[in-house]
C-alpha cells in the first residue's frame, strides 16, 4: 500500500476507532484520485467492520475492475463476499486469484474457509491440504485443517493434527489455543484438560507492560469492559444480556466488538443501544487492540470469548486493563496469564476446582448464567398422543462423544419403541452425516431409530421443533448450554449427568437454577431411569409444558436482577482488592 499521508492518516485514525473520521478522509481522497486502489482497499476494510460489506464489496469491486491482475484484490474481494455469505462467488474470485499467482497461498484459506460454510467439509479438507503442501509451519491454515476436520466428524484427527504441530512450531500460542478448546471435547479429566490450558500459558512470551495507572478508589464508577465477538445473533447473547441490563447507572459500559457484524443484526443493535459506547476492533491487530483498551482507560474488562471464534486472548498479553476476568463463553479457565479472574458457580467448580484454574474464580451462586428467552419461540406443544417416544438432541454433533452415544443407548434401550431426534447444522452435509450415524452405529445405537435434521426454515421453527420431542438427553463431558436452556423454555425435560469438569457441569448448574434438579443424575443408570421414566409419564410431560414458563420466570435462571447484582457485584470485589493491592507497601 501507498504511502501517501492522506492512506497512512485514515489508517491512524481507523486504529483509535475513529473510523467515521477515517472513512470521511478515504471518502474525500476519492473524490479526488477516483482510480487510487490503495484508497478503495483500505475503505472496503473499514467498511466491513462497520457491517455495511455490501458497500465494501462495491470499493473491491472497482479495484478489480481497475487492477484484474492483482491477485491481492480479488483474495480481499473473496473475504467481503464471504462476509456477505456468497461463499460460491468469493470461492471463484480466490481461484482467480491463485490463477494470477500460484503462490499466493493465503487464497487456500479463503477457500477452505467459504467451504466450510457452505458445509463442504470435503472440500475444505483438500483446500487446507493443498495450503498445507505450499507451506507446513502455517499456524492459521492449521487451525483452519482442524476446524475442517472437527466439522467433518473428525475430532481425533484435529487433535493429532493440532498436537503435532504444537510439538514442532514452538512459541506460537494459537496452535496451543486450538488444541485447548478441541479437549474441551474429549472425555478426560479435569488434569488432563487443564494441562492442555497451561501449555498454552506456557507459549506466551509476555512483553513488559504495565496496566493503565488509574484511580485505585475502590468505590468510584467503574468503566468496564466488555471484550466480545457474539455481541449479536449468538448463543452468548441469550446470557450476555443481563450483564448490561443490569449494570450500575453510574458505571460506564464499553464493548470491543471483535468479529465484523451486520450493523442491523437485531441483538447487535439491542447490545449497542445498552451500552455506553462501542468500539469495532475486527480491523485492529494486538496491539491496537490493546491501545483501542487503553484509550478507554478501562478499570474492569469482562472477556466473553477466550479461545472461542472471535476470541482476541493474545491482545491481552500486555494487560491492557488492571483487572482482567472471563465469563459466559468459555467452559474451562482461559490459561492466559492476564486474566486474573473467572466467574462461574459452585456447582460448575466445587472447591477442588480451583487447582484447574490459571485464574482465581469468582462463584456467583447459583448460578454464573442468567438465561434470557428468545421472543421467537411460540408457545410449547406436546408431541401427538400416537407419536413415538422421541429423546433430542439439538447441541453440535462434535459434543456427541462416546460417552454420550454409550447414554443414549441406555436410554433408547430402557424405553422399547422410542426414537432418537439429533438436530444439528453439521449434518447438513453427507460426509459428516454419515459419520455421525456410523459412530451411532458402532456404539449400539439402530440407525431406524434416528432421525437426523440440519435446518429449519426460520427460528421460530427452529423453537417449534421442540414439540416433537419428549425428553431432551444432554451431551457428556461438554453439555449444552443455549439447547438446555431452549428445551427448557418450550416445555421440554432435559436429563443431564453431572461430570467431573465445568463444561461437564454446566447442565447439572441449569438445571439446579431452574429448580429441576431431579434431573440431574450422578452415574450412567440413573440418566437412564430418569429419561425413561420421564419420556413414559404422559401426565407428567403435559403438566411441565403447561407449566415450564411460569416456573422458569419465577427461576434463578431467569431471574436477570438478582444475577446482574451479583454479576456487577463481584466485578466490584474483584476492583476493590486491585486497589487494596495498589495500596499496600508490596505494590509500590
Amino acid at each position: 500500500m501507498t504511502t501517501h499521508p492522506t492512506l497512512q492518516r485514515a489508517l491512524e485514525d481507523a486504529r483509535s476507532g475513529k473510523l467515521d473520521k477515517a472513512m470521511a478522509s478515504l471518502k474525500m481522497l476519492l473524490r479526488a484520485q477516483p482510480k487510487n486502489t490503495d484508497a478503495m482497499q483500505l475503505l472496503a476494510l473499514l467498511l466491513t467492520q462497520c457491517g455495511q460489506t455490501q458497500q465494501a464489496v462495491i470499493q473491491l469491486e472497482r479495484a478489480v475492475a481497475l487492477a484484474p491482475q492483482v491477485a491481492g484484490y480479488r483474495s480481499n474481494l473473496g473475504n467481503a463476499l464471504t462476509g456477505l455469505r456468497r461463499y460460491r462467488e468469493a470461492i471463484a474470485q480466490y481461484e482467480q486469484a491463485l490463477a494470477i499467482d500460484p503462490s499466493y497461498h493465503r487464497a487456500h484459506l479463503g477457500i477452505a474457509s467459504a467451504r466450510l460454510e457452505l458445509l463442504d467439509t470435503t472440500g475444505a479438507i483438500e483446500s487446507c491440504k493443498r495450503g498445507l503442501a505450499a507451506r507446513s509451519d502455517w499456524p492459521e491454515m492449521i487451525v483452519c485443517a482442524a476446524g475442517a476436520l472437527e466439522a467433518a466428524d473428525r475430532l481425533d484427527e484435529a487433535l493429532d493434527l493440532v498436537r503435532e504441530a504444537c510439538s514442532r512450531i514452538r512459541g506460537n500460542p494459537m496452535l496451543n489455543s486450538r488444541l485447548a478448546f478441541l479437549m474441551n471435547y474429549r472425555s478426560v479429566d479435569a488434569a488432563a484438560a487443564f494441562a492442555a490450558h497451561r501449555a498454552y500459558h506456557d507459549e506466551i512470551v509476555r512483553e513488559r507492560m504495565d496496566p493503565p495507572q488509574l484511580d485505585a478508589s475502590p468505590d468510584r464508577p467503574l468503566r468496564i469492559g466488555i471484550l466480545s465477538g457474539d455481541l449479536r445473533t449468538h448463543s452468548v447473547g441469550s446470557f450476555a444480556e443481563a450483564v448490561f441490563r443490569t449494570r450500575r447507572t453510574e458505571d460506564t459500559l464499553v464493548v470491543f466488538s471483535t468479529l465484523p457484524t451486520n450493523s442491523k443484526d437485531p441483538m447487535r443493535v439491542r447490545f449497542q443501544s445498552l451500552a455506553s459506547a462501542w468500539v469495532e476492533c475486527s480491523i485492529l491487530d494486538d496491539r491496537g487492540l490493546d491501545a483501542a483498551i487503553r484509550e478507554q482507560r478501562i478499570d474492569v474488562l469482562v472477556d466473553l470469548s477466550a479461545h472461542t471464534a472471535g476470541g482476541r486472548l493474545s491482545a491481552l498479553d500486555r494487560k491492557p486493563a488492571p483487572v482482567i476476568v472471563s465469563a459466559i463463553g468459555y467452559p474451562n479457565t482461559t490459561g492466559h496469564p492476564s486474566v486474573d479472574w473467572r466467574i462461574v458457580d459452585s456447582t460448575t467448580d466445587p472447591a477442588t476446582s480451583d487447582a484447574f484454574a490459571t485464574e482465581r474464580l469468582l462463584r456467583i451462586d447459583p448460578c454464573f448464567l442468567c438465561y434470557g428467552p428468545s421472543e421467537a419461540a411460540p408457545e410449547p406443544s406436546l408431541p401427538d398422543e400416537d407419536a413415538p417416544i422421541t429423546f433430542g438432541s439439538f447441541n453440535l454433533t462434535t459434543k456427541i462423544s462416546h460417552d454420550t452415544i454409550r447414554l443414549w443407548r441406555h436410554a433408547l434401550e430402557a424405553t422399547p419403541g422410542s426414537r432418537l431426534l439429533v438436530k444439528s447444522k453439521s449434518i447438513a452435509d453427507d460426509t459428516t452425516r454419515h459419520s455421525v450415524l456410523a459412530r451411532l452405529q458402532a456404539g449400539g445405537i439402530d440407525p431406524l431409530r434416528v432421525e437426523m435434521l440440519a435446518y429449519t426454515a426460520s427460528l421460530s421453527d427452529h423453537f417449534a421443533l421442540y414439540g416433537r420431542v419428549h425428553v431432551a438427553l444432554d451431551t457428556t463431558p461438554y453439555n449444552g448450554t443455549t439447547t438446555t436452556c431452549e428445551a427448557l423454555w418450550m416445555g421440554v425435560p432435559v436429563v443431564t449427568l453431572e461430570g467431573s469438569r465445568h463444561s461437564a457441569r454446566v447442565g447439572a448448574s441449569l438445571l439446579r437454577a431452574a429448580g429441576l434438579g431431579e434431573w440431574i443424575a450422578h452415574t450412567p443408570e440413573e440418566f437412564m431411569a430418569i429419561a425413561s421414566g420421564l419420556a413414559r409419564d404422559r401426565v407428567r410431560l403435559t403438566a411441565f409444558r403447561k407449566d415450564a414458563r411460569s416456573m422458569l420466570r419465577a427461576s434463578t435462571l431467569l431471574d436477570a436482577s438478582a444475577y446482574g447484582l451479583r454479576f456487577h457485584g463481584v466485578l466490584r470485589s474483584a476492583w476493590r482488592e486491585w486497589c487494596t493491592r495498589q495500596a499496600s507497601p508490596e505494590a509500590s
